[in-house]
């Protein structure tokens, strides 16, 4: 997997590229990226991983510049809105998916799991899906997050090879509530007993003029989640990538 900042990573097992919450642009709204070159695709992929309507993960600009026609596997009640923001040949490609569906991509399973965070698009919208996330199963087992807090149900999703787990925001004032920090990612990661774990969800967008606030919740959530995770799952490897940084499990093995 290649990590391109926030919540923006390349998935790719048994000859399927998967892309999760893509967010391609230098500036989303007020928030501006800070961190890491633009994501370079490596090319059109098979499907797109969707956890919830917020515009940080679901990104109408970025989801109309990726190339080719891939499936969009989005929350249960979120086809709706993808056929009024990118119209109704995206909203054709869409899979929704509740808790416990599943989907075939390629040669591997995509089935959604459950995630503990608000599922509206906005405080200003009344769009809403569920927020989910994602276990994909191919040569690996592996899971994205979204966004979410912790819940007990976490403990049914593992063992698990690779865990891409959010650690942190986009902002100093972006609240506990249905979100990990770093401390809490480690707790998550115990719960899932994955064999390797990626911190995401961190270090990529700051709102604009506010590059010298609270600069240590913008950079320091890898390294800390790596700190926690050692004594909370010490059976876990962590990679902190670099923004481009790929990790493949099997030369890593």
């Amino acid at each position: 997997m290649t990590w391109w900042g926030h919540s923006t990573a390349w998935i790719e097992d048994s000859g399927t590229g998967l892309l999760t919450d893509p967010v391609l642009t230098g500036r989303l709204a007020h928030l501006r990226r800070m961190a890491g070159p633009a994501p370079r695709l490596p090319g059109a992929p098979d499907a797109i991983l969707l956890s919830h309507l917020h515009a940080d993960h679901f990104h109408c600009a970025s989801l109309r510049a990726v190339p080719g026609n891939p499936l969009l596997i989005v929350p249960k009640g979120a086809r709706e809105f993808t056929a009024r923001a990118l119209g109704r040949e995206a909203a054709g490609r869409c899979v929704e998916l509740a808790p416990g569906e599943q989907t075939e991509v390629g040669a591997v399973r995509v089935r959604a799991v459950p995630a503990r965070h608000d599922g509206t698009r906005g405080p200003w919208s009344r769009d809403r899906a569920m927020a989910v996330g994602f276990v994909v199963e191919g040569q690996a087992r592996a899971w994205y997050a979204g966004d979410t807090g912790l819940f007990d149900e976490m403990s049914d999703l593992g063992p698990l090879d690779l865990a891409l787990i959010p650690v942190g925001g986009w902002g100093p004032t972006l609240g506990a509530h249905g979100h990990l920090d770093a401390r809490d990612g480690a707790e998550a990661l115990r719960r899932v007993k994955a064999s390797w774990a990626v911190p995401v969800h961190y270090g990529t967008l700051w709102p604009i003029g506010m590059g010298r606030v609270r600069r240590h919740m913008f950079d320091e959530p890898g390294a800390r989640f790596a700190e926690f995770a050692a004594q909370a799952a010490p059976d876990s490897r962590v990679r902190v990538l670099a923004h481009g940084e790929t990790l493949d499990l099997g030369a890593a093995a």
